[in-house]
């Protein structure tokens, strides 16, 4: 087979996949399926209708996805079993308020080590090319740039998980201020937690909406408040919801109880800033130490050193 007829005959599969997607684009003559029409309402009640509705069609798209679908659900499972389950990434992907699914994210995840390895193959054998290296360090390359490609999006996402988990503890001693005010006005938690939701902005607002919305499609209040606590995993705000839910049982006070966990948050805000400037100051010595303090020996030293040499 010579490179013509190679050509050709990829020139015609293009061609053929095409043409295919341009015939499966054009209208149907005639009225579909009665069952085709219904599918889409009954498709949250009915597994017939789920069925039909994911019955893949005759375009080239679907039947690629059809057949790449099977490999690429293996490989998620696989990595999940690699990186110790699901568990852990939809619990962060929970606390960075992510709409991406787990399998979205393993997707992603393996676009990212696809494409890591291609760009560590590819150095590799350039790096081949420049220089005389033995190939156990290119296999070394596509190995490291593979795993960094597995890793990184896990590390990303823990820190946007980090990250938003900061910024609802800092909004939490202002948010049950605000819950306190509002019921000590005269207003049901219910309603209170409607208003704060409503008026309020950031990430725990957002949070409140969530557990309003679920309460009024029929959850009770202290159901929606431990999901939520149990989803965001923060202690401040799990001890908060606890004291909520047991003051609901028990009909206690709860403008008292709201003010007093709002003081233990800004309690547990200094606290954490305490410590976190106590590990960082170790850190904080390394520029002083190897920028400013050479830098005032070279000051300190250098007139001297330069009198000593002009006079003698």
């Amino acid at each position: 087979m010579n490179s013509t007829l190679s050509w050709a005959i990829v020139l015609g599969l293009a061609l053929g996949l095409g043409l295919w997607s341009l015939v499966a684009l054009l209208p149907r003559l005639g009225a579909g399926r009665l069952a085709d029409r219904v599918a889409p309402y009954l498709f949250d009640v009915s597994a017939e209708a789920r069925a039909v509705r994911s019955r893949a069609t005759g375009e080239p798209a679907s039947v690629l996805w059809g057949i790449v679908e099977p490999l690429l659900e293996r490989g998620r499972r696989s990595l999940a079993n690699l990186l110790g389950g699901d568990a852990a990434i939809a619990r962060r992907l929970r606390q960075a308020g992510s709409a991406t699914t787990v399998a979205g994210f393993r997707s992603r995840q393996l676009l990212w080590a696809a494409g890591a390895a291609a760009a560590g193959i590819a150095a590799a054998i350039l790096l081949a090319h420049s220089v005389a290296v033995s190939p156990v360090v290119g296999v070394l390359l596509a190995v490291v740039s593979t795993a960094s490609g597995l890793l990184l999006p896990e590390q990303l996402l823990a820190r946007r998980a980090r990250a938003r988990v900061a910024r609802i503890a800092a909004e939490l001693p202002t948010t049950l201020e605000f819950l306190s005010l509002a019921l000590s006005a005269g207003e049901t938690v219910r309603d209170a937690l409607r208003r704060v939701a409503r008026v309020g902005t950031g990430e725990l607002a957002g949070e409140l909406r969530s557990v309003v919305a679920d309460v009024e499609v029929g959850v009770p209040l202290g159901e929606a408040l431990g999901r939520c606590s149990a989803a965001l995993g923060l202690p401040p705000f799990t001890r908060t919801a606890e004291q909520l839910i047991a003051a609901l049982d028990r009909g206690s006070p709860l403008v008292e109880v709201l003010r007093a966990q709002a003081q233990d948050a800004r309690e547990d805000a200094k606290r954490t800033l305490l410590e976190s400037a106590g590990r960082k100051e170790v850190a904080m010595l390394v520029p002083l130490v190897m920028l400013i303090l050479p830098v005032t020996i070279v000051f300190a030293l250098f007139p001297a050193t330069l009198v000593l040499e002009l006079g003698f």
